[in-house]
């Protein structure tokens, strides 16, 4: 009677130990950078705003999106990460099987003759079923560590999705840029064409020198040699997309509608609520979540395991007497396996599992400060790239004048020359290129906003 109160208290006091075995995962408490996460994950969120809108809501251009659809179906990164969570629910469906009991059916046969004796075949025909009792959640652990891989494989695969999309919108306006410059440079070189004509007329008549229509040649000729290079980088471009379309190399069509804004409701701020539909910010919980339960796991280690297995089936081997025709059998048993020698390997594992958890409890508050990051960096950089925008549109449209009113001069013979003439005209063009280029930077900022807030979907 004593032993069996003894085991009786050790059972209770096993059960009151491992009541933290059976708890889900929850967030840090006292953690400044997640006291925040924490209070977005239940607060109210707008879903027209940008995190949780269309991406064809976000790219209209009606060509963008014939060429992002057609990454999406056939790029094969997203389709590995697809592959990556249908092989995380297949270890979750494992998992979840591992409560039910397994049944093995092993038929054996064979016959023996010594000295010459009559050979009698014996056989048997078990079934074995054997089941672990989740008494301690080894079991349990598992399947929710199962699971979080499957939600982390899931924002991974989310997060490909994303940089698919503006990954393609990003190269074809790349692509919009080059054209963009290498129309604006064609059409300056006729007006500079033009313009040699003019001073080889001029000098004929008196009015410049042979040095000013030398130097005019000179800036023709420098202006054409730029055009092989944008034609160069349309072409490497082009292939840079067909790559990301997943097919041979060729000529896309791009639009020329350069009308791209941020939406309203993101001309201020973006809430930190609004990071936790990132993917990589959800992925990184989810990472946290699984390193939880792998502790739990080790710390389940410690505990007996208690099985149940039973044998049944036909044989005609009973005990040494061979029986014919054969007869039923079944044989029941318990077990409770109890580490002792194993307990030190039980603590080193149960310390790297802890390790390994606050590892990625780091890696979790470094993606949401990361998020918040690049999520501040791109709404700054389009707001200070439209600024400046606006004062060099002012600008162009300065130097338009200034061209205008210097080559009038010029023509007429009064007070200027041509070197006037030729930094207005260069001024001009740098002007418009450098407008071009802060467009870009402006589309630029705002897929990068897009992208941070974990848009894609």
């Amino acid at each position: 009677m004593k032993i069996q109160k003894y085991i009786l208290l050790i059972a209770v006091a096993a059960s009151l130990s491992s009541c933290n075995l059976y708890k889900k995962y929850e967030l840090p408490e006292d953690n400044a950078i997640l006291d925040n996460y924490k209070k977005s994950i239940n607060a109210e969120k707008d879903s027209t705003s940008l995190p949780y809108i269309g991406w064809k809501d976000v790219f209209t251009d009606p060509a963008l999106q014939s060429l992002i659809q057609v990454a999406l179906d056939n790029n094969t990164n997203l389709e590995n990460a697809r592959l990556n969570v249908d092989a995380a629910k297949a270890q979750l469906k494992g998992a979840k099987l591992s409560y039910f009991p397994s049944l093995a059916i092993t038929p054996n046969g064979g016959t023996a003759s010594y000295g010459g004796s009559h050979m009698n075949w014996t056989y048997t025909i078990p079934a074995a079923l054997n089941w672990e009792i989740d008494a301690f959640g080894k079991i349990l652990n598992r399947k929710r560590g199962a699971q979080a891989q499957v939600d982390m494989s899931e924002a991974y695969a989310q997060a490909a999705r994303s940089q698919i999309i503006c990954g393609v919108a990003s190269t074809y306006y790349a692509l919009m840029l080059l054209n963009q410059q290498l129309d604006l440079t064609k059409r300056t070189s006729e007006i500079w064409k033009d313009q040699v004509e003019s001073m080889k007329v001029m000098k004929e008549a008196g009015l410049t020198t042979a040095a000013a229509v030398s130097q005019s040649e000179a800036n023709y000729y420098s202006i054409l040699s730029s055009i092989p290079d944008l034609e160069e980088s349309i072409h490497s471009t082009q292939t840079a997309l067909s790559l990301l379309l997943n097919t041979f190399p060729q000529e896309w069509e791009i639009g020329s509608n350069m009308e791209f804004e941020l939406p309203a409701m993101l001309s201020e701020d973006i809430p930190v609520a609004y990071l936790a539909a990132r993917p990589d910010v959800a992925a990184a919980e989810k990472s946290f979540a699984a390193a939880y339960y792998a502790t739990n796991s080790a710390r389940a280690n410690f505990y007996p395991s208690i099985g149940i297995s039973a044998q049944g089936g036909f044989t005609n081997l009973l005990g040494s007497i061979i029986s014919n025709p054969g007869k039923w059998f079944i044989q029941l048993a318990g077990q409770i396996s109890a580490p002792i020698f194993s307990r030190g390997q039980n603590i080193a594992t149960l310390e790297a599992a802890k390790a390994n958890q606050q590892i990625a409890l780091n890696n979790f508050e470094y993606s949401i400060l990361n998020a918040s990051a690049e999520v501040r960096d791109a709404l700054v950089k389009y707001q200070k790239n439209h600024e400046k925008r606006v004062q060099i549109e002012n600008q162009v449209q300065s130097l338009e004048k200034s061209v205008e009113y210097t080559e009038e001069l010029l023509s007429f013979g009064q007070s200027t020359t041509y070197l006037e003439v030729l930094t207005a005209r260069s001024g001009l063009l740098q002007a418009q290129l450098a407008s071009l280029g802060c467009w870009h930077n402006k589309v630029t900022a705002l897929i990068e906003l897009y992208q941070a807030v974990g848009g894609g979907r």
